[in-house]
């Protein structure tokens, strides 16, 4: 009976994190498609700009729109729309023609990545035993990881198949996109709805059922909502995005010759995930606590040292690597899981879907100022002092997590709900 408990447990948690699965590829497709869209519909810089940037409008919309969907509707069907916008938005990036329903098709799976980057890691939290919840919410991040790399694989996979150059291989690169989705759309029928959800329906209590927003500003729960909100700040603003900004360049300056940026990217990338698996096996035993301080201390002397290798003109060589090499690690048993899965746990019922949606907007809302800002950084101020800058913030979150956050692991939903009202006594 336990095993077959825990089939089930393995199971559910496998198909809810194709969500995480497909958030990550349908964001990192992108940077192969982007040269070959641009060649063919002769796109001048503002309008590549926009081919970016409108999926992160379809992401902040979903975001938006995700809270009050899944308190209305259930995880499950909520996730069921999420899956069925990634499959027709796979869908019109193969077939549109016009490069105007290209970015129809972009903003739907922007939708899609936004309703499963909120709903996906709640129901995990609220399907999973107190004892596996940090790692089954971290999965959610190891499986955005193996969506990125898996999307570098199949773009380079596919360039090097068509070296002919006579198919339209950008098409098949978002098609590939299809399988998972539709995977996603049939794992949904076999996984039960949450069970937390189905208790809040349940509830008489009317004020139960439409908790707004502004319970989230009650003074017992104004230390969760800080947390909920610097932590995926301070994850945008660590510096991973400059790392992969910068990583072909650190890969050459190494004296890694790869072939192109894209296998280079599948180096960062292959490392992003294998690193993830550290907080997948320490989470619940160790604590979310310990590693997040432990991953912004070492994070903030990787970034510190990677500024210092580029400050005195030492890139050349194995030691910048190195540096880079620590800083991912540190992020990815810290940083870049434990935001989701502190988010999803330190809430009451009632408001959890609120707060974190909140939490993921306000993450794809520092995503696009980070975005914006690196390369600004990079001219104005330099190599060395971009890195610098990153390391003050992760300097910030190291404070901040150290001041503000209790450890949770081991505790059940209701015990972490109970802290936040002791405070106030």
């Amino acid at each position: 009976m336990q095993k077959q408990s825990n089939d089930k447990l393995v199971l559910t948690t496998l198909v809810a994190s194709l969500g995480g699965f497909l958030f990550g590829f349908d964001m990192a497709v992108v940077s192969g498609v982007l040269p070959l869209v641009q060649k063919q519909f002769g796109l001048s810089s503002l309008q590549e700009g926009w081919f970016v940037s409108s999926a992160l409008v379809g992401c902040v919309t979903g975001v938006v729109f995700a809270s009050d969907l899944s308190d209305r509707l259930g995880r499950k069907k909520s996730m069921f729309l999420s899956a069925l916008f990634f499959l027709l938005a796979a869908l019109g990036c193969t077939f549109l023609p016009d490069f105007s329903l290209l970015i129809i098709a972009r903003i739907t799976g922007g939708l899609a990545v936004g309703i499963a980057s909120s709903v996906v890691p709640l129901y995990l939290s609220e399907i999973a035993p107190d004892n596996k919840r940090g790692r089954m919410v971290t999965f959610y991040q190891l499986a955005i990881t193996i969506g990125i790399f898996c999307a570098y694989l199949s773009n380079s996979l596919l360039l090097k198949l068509d070296s002919s150059g006579l198919i339209n291989v950008w098409r098949i690169m978002f098609g590939v996109g299809m399988l998972p989705a539709i995977l996603f759309l049939l794992g949904l029928m076999f996984i039960p709805e949450s069970p937390r959800w189905l208790m809040q329906k349940d509830e008489k209590t009317p004020a139960k059922q439409e908790a707004g927003y502004g319970l989230l500003f009650a003074p017992a729960l104004r230390r969760a909502l800080l947390i909920g909100i610097l932590l995926p700040l301070f994850s945008q603003f660590s510096g991973i995005n400059a790392i992969i900004y910068y990583g072909p360049t650190i890969l050459l300056k190494a004296g890694i010759t790869l072939s192109n940026s894209l296998l280079s990217q599948l180096f960062f990338g292959a490392a992003n995930a294998l690193f993830t698996l550290i907080a997948i096996w320490k989470v619940d035993s160790l604590g979310r606590r310990p590693l997040y301080l432990w991953g912004t201390a070492g994070a903030t002397i990787s970034l510190l040292l990677t500024g210092i290798c580029f400050y005195v003109g030492a890139s050349n060589g194995i030691w910048l690597l190195l540096c880079v090499l620590a800083f991912l690690a540190f992020f990815a048993f810290s940083i870049g899981p434990l935001k989701f899965v502190i988010a999803a746990e330190i809430f009451p019922d009632n408001i959890r879907a609120k707060a974190l949606s909140l939490s993921i907007l306000v993450m794809w809302v520092a995503d696009a100022i980070v975005g914006q800002l690196t390369p600004m950084l990079l001219h104005a101020l330099g190599v060395a002092q971009t890195f610098w800058f990153f390391a003050f913030f992760c300097l910030l979150a190291f404070i901040a997590v150290f001041r503000l956050l209790p450890e949770t692991k081991g505790k059940s939903l209701e015990q972490i709900q109970n802290y936040w009202k002791d405070l106030m006594h």
